[in-house]
């Protein structure tokens, strides 16, 4: 159930041109039945249903229980796997000539899938055995008509879509591929044509010639074992200007947050950020490796970028951030209460999740041993646009004026300039009519230091906001630097001038019933803030970030409803929290 405060919310924020943009929310990152992993876990919500749901209807889960959103979604894509995409849904048709071998098998029986646990080890051969090119062109040619079924301009937003799933030594470099319209080619690229994401980026190329926009999302870099931020390209050569400017324009976004875990930082890169250590993912996707955190994490690869820049003038990472759920359910609350699973009716329910006990041994608790218990409850994208329509939340992706929470509806902006008023954070209309970038965004540098004007509102349903942070990474000397600023507490408190932290402002939670402090945190919090820091160096970026105040982790929320203690070894809570794309500050 989620929580209701009294909210002040600001629904309008100028841009850069003086141009008022709404925030909107949704998710780019949605599987259905025509997705070979999704169909394994038993899902049969079809791309039709999963736009409904986003829309606010009802969804039935894998495990056969309802779920429903508590507001609908602005916009929403659907992005099944292009690798066997649409086989198993084919081969469950009873006139098809494979149907009766796939059955004898058992890959297309929902019955069996909670039994097996996971992939049925005879489900990859008989597909790749069996690859059905006719299959994969219908399948897609419906995800196109449904994206276009349910589209409404101007309240309902669906962007036609698809996953692009390539490993390396085990390491994820999977891609969401998003298209900005309805023309789209009749066919998708995907790992079976090219593991190496470049060959996807020249493809993409190709598209954008014949007059098709579209733009790629890297998700998971944390279970990527260092290979999604690499400081050379594919085969081993440095990186020039001509790999930076193909990766630029066909991958502007990440993807931050989602139910496989943050990928921000790592307590590892960022020893000196006490909010470091939120919903780490250790694995690689899919196993239990260790997945490495030099390469993985999107705060470094900005300072990869930044220390390219530096040394050979080209910068990769210029990406902004979106959050997103990795459903494979076709649908997801997004809410740590009511957390019902990723993967279909192999987690759809506590035990299976690992945050309760599934008997005794020996008078103590014995729980399921599974890296489930890392999962995160989910994530959400947010952007500033003028309109709810697939060219505005489109060309809101290009322009990087986008933020992304870990689940909740917070509404964030950042403004960049320099001779900012005092104000600026305080402003309905924000940014019209002043010089500056919005996130995003390029600011010349200058002598004098910068300033941003941040803005975060909270979800009026969810808890309310503890701290507002502004995130700086420079180059100096060759070096790379990260430090952390908290820029506005709750509850009156002050920013220490020293430590450039917020006092803790008391918030609790009752772990027993995940009752949380009342009249604790705030509704809004803003600054316009002048980098005290700033020595003139070249190379900077600064992003925003804040915190709501402490709330129970899903895991804890399962220990509940079972009458069991929380689990030891997993949080019981967590600050959910939301992100900015940054704002560059280059020569």
């Amino acid at each position: 159930m989620r929580k209701t405060l009294l909210i002040l919310c600001v629904a309008t924020v100028g841009g850069a041109s003086g141009a008022e943009r709404n925030a909107y929310f949704g998710d780019l990152h949605v599987h259905t039945n025509f997705s070979f992993d999704a169909f394994s876990f038993a899902t049969r919500g079809s791309p039709d249903d999963a736009y409904r749901f986003a829309a606010g209807g009802t969804l039935v889960h894998p495990a056969g229980f309802e779920v429903t959103l508590d507001e609908p979604l602005d916009f929403y894509a659907v992005t099944d796997h292009a690798a066997y995409l649409g086989a198993l849904l084919a081969f469950s048709d009873p006139q098809h000539p494979l149907h009766e071998e796939a059955t004898e098998l058992g890959i297309i029986d929902a019955s069996t899938v909670a039994a097996r646990g996971g992939y049925l080890p005879e489900a990859r051969p008989f597909v790749d055995a069996h690859r059905d090119d006719y299959s994969r062109e219908s399948a897609w040619a419906e995800i196109v008509a449904a994206a276009n079924r349910h589209y409404r301009p101007g309240e309902f937003t669906t962007l036609i879509a698809y996953e692009y799933t390539p490993s390396r030594d085990g390491g994820n470099l999977h891609r969401n591929v998003i298209f900005a319209g309805s023309d789209v080619p009749e066919d998708v690229f995907g790992r079976l044509d090219s593991a190496n994401p470049e060959d996807l980026w020249r493809w993409m190329d190709a598209q954008r010639e014949r007059g098709s926009d579209v733009l790629a999302i890297p998700h998971n870099s944390n279970g990527s074992d260092g290979w999604m931020f690499e400081d050379v390209q594919f085969d081993g050569s440095a990186i020039d200007a001509d790999y930076a400017d193909l990766r630029m324009r066909n991958e502007p976004l990440v993807e931050i947050t989602q139910v496989k875990g943050t990928s921000d930082t790592h307590p590892f890169l960022s020893p000196n950020d006490e909010w470091a250590d939120f919903e780490i993912f250790p694995y690689r996707v899919g196993q239990w490796g260790k997945s490495r955190p030099d390469g993985s994490y999107v705060r470094e690869a900005f300072l990869t970028g930044l220390a390219l820049e530096e040394r050979a003038g080209v910068n990769p990472y210029r990406f902004g951030i979106v959050g997103a759920s990795d459903t494979h359910n076709a649908g997801t609350r997004f809410d740590e209460e009511t957390f019902a699973g990723k993967v279909g009716v192999h987690d759809a329910f506590a035990p299976r999740r690992g945050s309760v006990p599934v008997g005794e041994y020996d008078g103590l608790p014995t729980y399921r041993h599974v890296y489930r218990t890392h999962y995160s409850a989910s994530g959400i994208a947010g952007v500033w646009a003028e309109e709810n329509t697939r060219e505005a939340i489109f060309a809101a992706f290009r322009r990087k004026e986008t933020f992304g929470t870990s689940g909740t509806r917070i509404r964030m902006r950042l403004f960049a300039g320099h001779d900012l008023p005092a104000d600026l954070h305080e402003r309905a209309d924000m940014a019209a009519g002043v010089s500056g970038v919005p996130q995003g965004g390029d600011l010349t540098a200058r002598d004098a230091a910068p300033s941003l004007a941040v803005q975060a509102l909270a979800d009026p349903g969810a808890a309310p906001l503890q701290r507002l942070q502004v995130i700086k990474g420079w180059v100096e000397d060759g070096q790379q630097h990260e430090r952390v600023f908290d820029i506005a507490c709750s509850d009156g408190l002050a920013v220490d001038p020293e430590t450039h932290r917020c006092p803790d402002n008391g918030a609790t939670v009752d772990v027993a019933t995940c009752a949380i402090s009342a009249d604790v945190g705030a509704a809004q919090l803003g600054a316009t803030w002048t980098d005290p820091t700033w020595d003139g160096a070249p190379h900077v970026f600064y992003y925003a970030r804040v915190l709501e105040n402490p709330t129970c982790r899903w895991s804890t929320w399962d220990a509940i409803r079972a009458g069991v203690a929380p689990r030891p070894g997993l949080p019981e809570t967590l600050q959910e929290r939301a992100w900015t794309s940054p704002v560059w500050v280059r020569p």
